[in-house]
């Protein structure tokens, strides 16, 4: 830990990647961030469906709602990114508000990931994930969590299966935990990612 004792309670905050009405990816999110608070700490939830983010154009400085979406990453203490699996990755939803992000909101930032998927366990979702994450030199937890089959993991608006409910509530105390963790020296990857800095 850097800095010793906290004053305030860390902050975390959760994006979520989808803009589904009825959706999974939200209901395991805001569990996790349950688990965030339960650590102690206060929690936010960012519903993209609540924000105008057009595909980001470099060219621009600023669309729509991104600066208001860019300033409550960069507050968090902790992130949380929720993401249903599209096509074996996470949903382009996500990737676009991650784009408008860049080092300045995530470099030193502890990470905590979660995958949600109709089908099988997400594990490329998770994986393209932790690249994006490694790449903006984010500290993403080894700890994540996944949740397979999720047209049978809840029952009204909570989960069936108590394990499952365990691991996603611990990926929440984990950002906590973790919230203060020293940053890790430059990858390679961070070097290489010209986009960011652009």
């Amino acid at each position: 830990m850097s800095g010793g004792e906290r004053a305030t309670a860390p902050h975390v905050l959760a994006l979520v990647g989808s803009l589904r009405e009825h959706s999974y990816t939200r209901l395991a999110t805001a569990h996790a961030l349950s688990g965030a608070e339960a650590a102690g700490a206060t929690t936010e939830l960012l519903d993209l469906r609540e924000y105008d983010l057009p595909p980001l154009n470099p060219d621009q400085d600023e669309q729509g709602d991104s600066a208001a979406v860019i300033e409550r990453v960069d507050n968090a203490d902790a992130v949380i990114l929720g993401s249903p699996m599209y096509h074996g990755s996470y949903s382009g939803v996500l990737k676009n508000a991650l784009d408008y992000c860049g080092f300045d909101e995530f470099e030193g930032k502890t990470v905590g990931l979660l995958a949600v998927s109709g089908g099988s366990f997400p594990v490329t979702t998770l994986e393209h994930l932790r690249s994006v994450c490694r790449a903006l030199n984010a500290w993403v937890l080894p700890h994540q969590a996944a949740v397979p089959k999720a047209h049978s993991a809840f029952e009204n608006g909570a989960f069936v299966d108590d394990d499952m409910a365990d691991r996603v509530a611990t990926l929440g105390e984990r950002v906590v935990r973790y919230a203060d963790i020293e940053s890790d020296p430059p990858t390679f990857e961070s070097n290489q990612n010209e986009g960011a800095g652009d």
